[in-house]
């Protein structure tokens, strides 16, 4: 039997394209697991269940090989244990085709040289980000998206807070959402009074 994976890291990204996918595929909604938690860390809630429903003969769909981690160690030990038990990987957008049922010699080693393009990825954005920072806090500008509300516009947001009004109240004025007025009010105040 067929059983979909998707991951997405956080919780505000998308399963959808990969949905689309692992559906246009043939796998029914109730076979398909998900997960919006970062793959560096293999303590998943759909990934542990899906591991504990799978049975030998199955094959797991993704539609990356990343999706299943993206550690190299995490993902080859996943591979590894999966074959161990009979369950089977397939990916369907990888670059190098990936499907552990084939235990011919190229197969493994699709899997390990996407295994490793997905680790030094990782390493990589890692480091862009760390240098994006260290690029923007040198001209003394905040890291990340610009902030909706400028400095003038947060004075005024909470001297409208003190005075009772409501936060919605506030944000519909300024044109945000009441959580970007918390965010934005939050990351205005000095570290100590955080």
């Amino acid at each position: 039997m067929e059983l979909g994976y998707a991951r997405v890291s956080t919780t505000h990204q998308d399963l959808e394209r990969q949905l689309d996918a692992l559906g246009h595929h043939g796998i029914p909604d109730e076979r398909i697991y998900t997960d919006k938690k970062t793959g560096a860390t293999i303590d998943r809630p759909g990934f542990t269940e899906l591991r504990r429903y799978a049975r030998s003969g199955d094959t797991i769909i993704a539609t990356n090989l990343d999706r299943l981690g993206r550690n190299l160690r995490e993902c080859l030990n996943v591979v590894h244990e999966l074959r161990e038990q009979g369950i089977g990987i397939k990916t369907l957008k990888d670059p190098i085709p990936i499907d552990t049922t084939d235990d011919s010699p190229m197969a493994e080693l699709a899997v390990a040289l996407l295994a490793l393009f997905a680790h030094m990825e990782r390493v990589f954005m890692r480091e862009r980000a760390a240098h994006a920072r260290e690029a923007t806090a040198a001209t003394g500008k905040l890291p990340g998206r610009p902030r909706k509300l400028d400095p003038n516009q947060l004075a005024a947001a909470q001297a409208a807070l003190d005075t009772g009004q409501t936060a919605d109240q506030i944000a519909a004025a300024f044109g945000v959402s009441r959580a970007t007025l918390y965010r934005n009010l939050t990351e205005n105040k000095p570290a100590d009074q955080q």
